[in-house]
């Protein structure tokens, strides 16, 4: 007879991964786990622990495989639809937030929202503000609005091709974007948690610069005046970003280090 102890000792996974895959199928908490390491497994949930363990030793992402991933304090639904939500985006989120909490009637665009992370989190942060969200994937779109809907927030989503997706004159007080922009052939799009996330939010096909040029471009029509343009970036890229914003007209550009001191986000104002 398999008892839950016997699971977490086999070592075919590491042990916090183990332990989070039987929680999903026993639909425990952590702490029931811990005291009840000694009950038996059902051939049934068994199985189902088997499949699920199959899928994380082939190398699909946790997230993926428990369907959910935490960001901001809260959990998203995640699918392979929509990039997994990371850390580090959370900077960018943070800089938006302090420019529109406390500011009645605020508006904020999230361009490429893939799950809806950055713009359910502005949300919820700022309930005061007018938070409008696009995505080209419509299965993208439809994970957002269920987060948007399971989280409480307010979000207006829109589906199609950046700035394309709004309406005509439209215009905002912030636009924030986590867009793809690792570059084509780069050899992380095939390691790790990447070979499962969509290709198309990860990478521009190009030099991993196009989405930022189309995006600081078509800024200047859709921000108001004194409006702010935030992106989130590439370890590195953070030079050739504040290029294309100073080339377009943006001041105080500037970028921000996130907790392990890598420029990761960069912007300006009009």
């Amino acid at each position: 007879m398999t008892r839950l102890r016997d699971l977490l000792r086999e070592g075919r996974l590491p042990t916090l991964e183990a332990r989070m895959l039987l929680q999903e199928v026993l639909q425990v908490s952590r702490s029931w786990l811990v005291a009840h390491d000694d009950e038996p497994m059902s051939a049934e949930l068994l199985e189902a622990y088997r499949a699920l363990e199959a899928r994380r030793l082939a190398g699909e992402p946790m997230a993926y495989i428990l369907g959910r991933r935490e960001f901001m304090g809260h959990d998203f639904f995640v699918s392979p639809a929509v990039l997994i939500p990371r850390p580090e985006t959370e900077l960018l989120v943070d800089k938006a937030v302090s420019l529109v909490a406390g500011r009645d009637g605020a508006s904020v665009l999230d361009l490429g929202t893939g799950s809806g992370a950055i713009a359910v989190s502005i949300a919820l942060a700022c309930p005061q503000a007018s938070v409008v969200a696009t995505d080209y994937s419509f299965e993208a779109l439809d994970v957002a609005r269920r987060n948007a809907a399971a989280l409480g927030a307010k979000v207006d989503f829109h589906p199609g091709s950046w700035y394309e997706a709004l309406p005509e004159g439209k215009v905002f007080d912030l636009i924030v974007s986590n867009p793809p922009y690792i570059p084509v052939g780069d050899p992380h799009l095939t390691q790790g948690d990447l070979r499962f996330e969509p290709e198309m939010a990860l990478s521009d096909g190009q030099d991993g610069l196009d989405a930022y040029r189309q995006i600081i471009a078509g800024a200047r029509a859709r921000l108001k005046p004194g409006g702010s343009l935030y992106v989130e970036h590439g370890m590195g890229q953070d030079a050739a970003v504040r290029e294309l914003l100073e080339n377009a007209g943006f001041r105080e550009v500037h970028s921000l280090p996130d907790l392990a001191g890598i420029l990761r986000v960069s912007g300006g104002h009009f």
